[in-house]
């Protein structure tokens, strides 16, 4: 992220608070209301927002891991289409006689 996109959530953020603070001092709250309420709606958006991320975070679902999931399954898949039908096939052999060669799992009790 850019210093540029971070001064703009930031002004974003104040403008947005300077909004809400306006829309509850439009509706009859005083200044002191109007601001702890403002207050707590932004807390509330930076929570949602924190909360938001660490659930991307931790699954792995962010923008960069997807890219690079991606990139990789592109890669193999050219791989895969640049291979000769025998080595296609020997690339089959290959992963059956692996597939047969792996003990049965059994479930541990």
């Amino acid at each position: 992220m850019r210093r540029i996109d971070i001064l703009g959530i930031g002004l974003g953020l104040f403008l947005v608070g300077g909004s809400i603070y306006l829309a509850f001092r439009v509706f009859g709250l005083d200044d002191l209301s109007a601001g702890i309420w403002s207050q707590v709606v932004l807390v509330g958006i930076v929570v949602v927002w924190l909360v938001s991320y660490l659930v991307r975070a931790t699954t792995q679902s962010m923008t960069y891991n997807q890219q690079l999931k991606d990139y990789e399954e592109a890669v193999l898949q050219k791989r895969l289409d640049e291979l000769s039908p025998e080595e296609l096939e020997a690339l089959q052999g290959q992963l059956e006689a692996e597939g047969s060669e792996a003990p049965p799992s059994s479930p541990e009790a």
